[in-house]
């Protein structure tokens, strides 16, 4: 299980599709901090992940700093075993801080959209100028370092028809691991989705370029649906199971079953209890079933195990209920899966050995590290 820590409301950016608007109230102190680790060490019985959350939780470093700490005690005590990653728009990380993460293993994510023009279009400073000039430089500073970072990319409306650059743009910058989301919330129009679908296409022919040219790279959304029709998994139940999985940690020290819930507060229906009295079951299990019933337009579906209609805090975040799929949601699984296939049939009818190696070989991404390990050597 991972437990993600909002250490604070506030963030350095202005962020026009951000959850958790406005950006205030006061960051999580280091006893609601320390209670968040026990709580997590006691639930999972084992290895707990600690994912550090905003806002932008790099406004807190020494708060950080402090709580891995405690888990090093934690764990020379025997009480618990942890692992860490951080999410942030990057701003505020520097070299200091990065040896730091590098030196306890946090893994690092970052947040940038693609190209200057989707960047700058909603990730702005809170006087209106843009951002992108400032982040680039570190997304190169943090590659440079992690050449396995995540990058996490955010789709607007008005951004799509930069998808497939912005996506291109970020591999050549470095980028090998390029997560793309979707703002499902965002004024999608007909004309919005079909642009969309057409960056989709385009970037599915690219990614086909790609891997015959033997260049490694994970592109979310395409590797989870080639992977669900591959090993045959139900990829609603990997992805979302909402407080089973991943619990989500308020400033406060409450308990929700997803990042998306933290805004509603302590005393609405998704709270499912706190970090020092630990969770009623009751609330999360309630939660859970909402989530997971079958929904009226999925039944019939031949996509269903492999869309996210399962997905609560989605559904919630666009109809206002765990139970009523969203209708772009549904749009926009009806879009990529039909791409993904084409992708994975074209691959597997020419052999393409990355494309095997991929998706078929359970140890390719350590002999892949190990390779490229070979190669820096070499230089």
């Amino acid at each position: 299980m991972h437990l993600t820590l909002h250490l604070t409301r506030a963030c350095n950016l202005r962020c026009a599709y951000c959850y958790a608007q406005p950006h205030s109230g006061p960051a999580m102190t280091f006893d609601t901090g320390r209670n968040a680790l026990r709580f997590g060490a006691q639930t999972t019985g084992g290895s707990c992940g600690i994912v550090f959350f905003g806002g932008e939780p790099l406004l807190h470093k020494d708060l950080i700093r402090d709580l891995v700490a405690e888990t090093r005690a934690m764990q020379r005590r025997g009480e618990g075993r942890f692992h860490f990653k951080l999410t942030t728009n990057g701003l505020l990380l520097d070299e200091a801080f990065l040896e730091f993460a590098l030196d306890e293993d946090i893994l690092i994510a970052m947040s940038l959209d693609g190209v200057r023009a989707a960047h700058d279009r909603h990730r702005r400073f809170p006087d209106g100028s843009p951002s992108f000039d400032r982040v680039l430089p570190k997304l190169r500073m943090l590659l440079a370092r992690r050449p396995y970072a995540s990058v996490l990319m955010v789709v607007n409306p008005d951004t799509a028809p930069l998808l497939t650059e912005s996506v291109s743009f970020l591999l050549d910058e470095g980028c090998r691991y390029v997560i793309v989301s979707l703002n499902y919330a965002g004024p999608w129009g007909e004309a919005e989705l079909e642009e969309l679908a057409r960056q989709y296409q385009q970037l599915g022919d690219l990614y086909l370029a790609w891997t015959r040219q033997g260049r490694k790279f994970y592109l979310s959304p395409f590797e989870v649906k080639l992977s669900s029709h591959i090993q045959g998994e139900d990829v609603r139940k990997e992805h979302c199971e909402l407080g089973m999985r991943q619990i989500s940690v308020d400033p406060q020290g409450n308990l929700f079953p997803c990042v998306q819930f933290t805004v509603a507060g302590a005393e609405s229906r998704w709270c499912i209890g706190d970090v020092v009295s630990g969770i009623d079951e009751a609330k999360r299990n309630r939660l859970r079933g909402e989530s997971q019933d079958e929904k009226e337009p999925c039944r019939q579906c031949t996509l269903r195990r492999r869309c996210h209609n399962t997905c609560g805090c989605l559904n919630w975040q666009t109809t206002g209920s765990l139970a009523r799929i969203s209708p772009i949601l549904c749009r926009y699984e009806q879009m990529l899966i039909p791409i993904a296939d084409r992708i994975g049939e074209t691959l597997y009818r020419e052999g393409n050995t990355l494309f095997f190696n991929k998706h078929y070989n359970p140890s390719y991404p350590m002999l892949s590290l190990l390779e490229d390990l070979h190669e820096e050597a070499g230089r």
